[in-house]
């Protein structure tokens, strides 16, 4: 860069000297113009860059152990990497090599750490790079990424003496998307052909085996052609954790930190439903910035419970909102949290009137266990928990208002699945095809009936609201057991 600025100037005085002493330099300039453009242009498409991109790196320090809540991914593709450490039994029995792995599920699940992991199993040259990466809008630019992405990894290999290199696409969707859909630019599709090429050209008798490892969590986006035999030959499917799985997790992110020993992390763990590995590491994080906030030396059980919140809903604002908002709110919740406990015993864990993100307030469910199936009973019961805050805002208030916008917009899409799962009136239909009057007759009447059976309910409840909204005023939280203590005395 030094000696580029040193020969522009140098180059710029001489041009300014021959001006002076009567030389004609508009050729001068002319070509200097043209040279500089040509240049740029070298430059922009990619000719004399070489790819740089996908960031190198030595045999990441992560193994499998350092990964919880996914034994099953974890087990299918170690079942694949054998493949490539045992070339010698391969080769014996003609077994074609595994030419690719795609890891396919929900953000934060951890591909990312399984591909790095599965690099460390086979000691082989780790090479990341992004699917964006690959995309320009010059002609050729992304199919020549690819070839010099695949020439990078050979050479690594060799260079660090390794015989077999891992080469990992993260948003593969972005690079491998069905063809013909960017009828405008044929660049993506080119960058496609070439990954198909380069997959195409490995063998196992390779001096450097590659292995490419993708991950998606679209994977009905990708091209036909990356998802036969011969390309991605194995998709392993990282879910969302289970119970048993996240209680995994949790301990791995806190075995680094001071934990008290009022801590639960098996209850943590049941109330953290639909957490990905990513939250949870977030929730340890959290939990102990709240510790340190509070100048405590370990991290205690009520950290991590708000923590739950905090990661769910985000931080807590500073707006205050008037006595009689508050109030509203607090009603709100009460209705919530009464028909919850109603449906469930012991659901309720948490009813707040402090505001988090885009909530004035909140009840918190605890779920018993991971359920994954729901019957028609269930999805009614969750309309009914929905409508309930509203209601409740009718009965004790006399009027309701537009806290519940999102509640009723969630009532009605329970409604809509118990309609699309057949439970409905109308039987097993197809919902694309059923006239909208009927589906709106269907839900509204479902949506009826339920607002029924909760009016009913918290108008008998309704000294048991007054109570408990009072409480919570003062206290603005209070958790499941205080509200079950306080229901105790007002059933009926």
């Amino acid at each position: 860069m030094v000696l580029k600025e040193i020969g522009l100037g140098i180059g710029l005085a001489m041009v300014v000297f021959m001006a002076i002493s009567g030389y004609d330099v508009t050729p001068v300039l002319f070509l200097g113009v043209v040279a500089g453009a040509l240049y740029y242009i070298a430059r922009s498409r990619g000719i004399h860059a070489t790819f740089n991109t996908a960031p190198l790196m030595r045999r990441p320090e992560i193994s499998f152990d350092d990964i919880g809540g996914q034994n099953s991914a974890i087990k299918e593709l170690k079942e694949a990497l054998d493949f490539i450490k045992n070339q010698e039994q391969i080769i014996k029995l003609g077994i074609r090599p595994i030419k690719g792995i795609l890891l396919t599920g929900p953000p934060g699940t951890g591909k990312t750490l399984l591909a790095k992991a599965a690099a460390g199993y086979t000691d082989s040259v780790f090479i990341a790079c992004s699917g964006s990466e690959f995309i320009e809008m010059y002609a050729g630019v992304g199919a020549q990424r690819v070839r010099q992405l695949f020439q990078s990894a050979r050479d690594t290999g060799q260079k660090q003496k390794k015989d077999s290199a891992l080469i990992f696409i993260d948003e593969i969707d972005i690079l491998g998307g069905k063809r013909g859909q960017n009828t405008s630019h044929h660049e993506y599709d080119q960058t496609l052909n070439q990954l198909l090429v380069e997959m195409d050209g490995l063998k196992v008798n390779d001096k450097v085996r590659i292995l490419v490892v993708a991950a998606t969590n679209r994977v009905d986006m990708l091209d036909p052609a990356l998802l036969r035999p011969g390309r991605f030959d194995r998709q392993v499917k990282v879910d969302l954790p289970d119970k048993q799985g996240r209680l995994e997790i949790l301990k791995l992110h806190c075995r680094n930190k001071p934990l008290a020993n009022d801590i639960d992390l098996e209850k943590i763990a049941q109330e953290t439903f639909g957490f990905s590995g990513a939250h949870l590491e977030s929730l340890a994080n959290e939990g102990a910035i709240l510790a340190m906030r509070e100048g405590c030396v370990e991290i205690e059980h009520r950290h991590l419970h708000e923590a739950i919140d905090k990661v769910m809903m985000g931080e807590k604002l500073e707006r205050c909102p008037s006595r009689h908002e508050l109030e509203r709110v607090a009603v709100h919740e009460v209705g919530h949290a009464i028909i919850s406990e109603q449906n469930r015993p012991g659901s309720v864990s948490t009813l707040t009137i402090t505001p988090r993100g885009q909530a004035l307030g909140y009840m918190r469910q605890v779920p018993e266990d991971d359920t994954y199936l729901h019957t028609r009973d269930y999805l009614e019961g969750q309309i009914r928990v929905l409508l309930a805050g509203s209601v409740a805002e009718e009965i004790v208030l006399g009027n309701r208002s537009t806290g519940a916008a999102n509640d009723f917009e969630q009532a009605v899409n329970t409604a809509a699945q118990i309609i699309r799962s057949g439970m409905s009136e109308l039987g097993v239909v197809d919902p694309d095809i059923l006239p909208p009057d009927l589906r709106y007759r269907v839900v509204s009447g479902i949506i009826r009936e339920q607002e029924k059976k909760v009016k009913e309910f918290l108008y008998r409840m309704r000294g048991a609201i007054k109570q408990i909204v009072n409480v919570l005023l003062v206290e603005e939280k209070i958790s499941g057991e205080q509200f079950r203590i306080m229901m105790k005395g007002n059933k009926h």
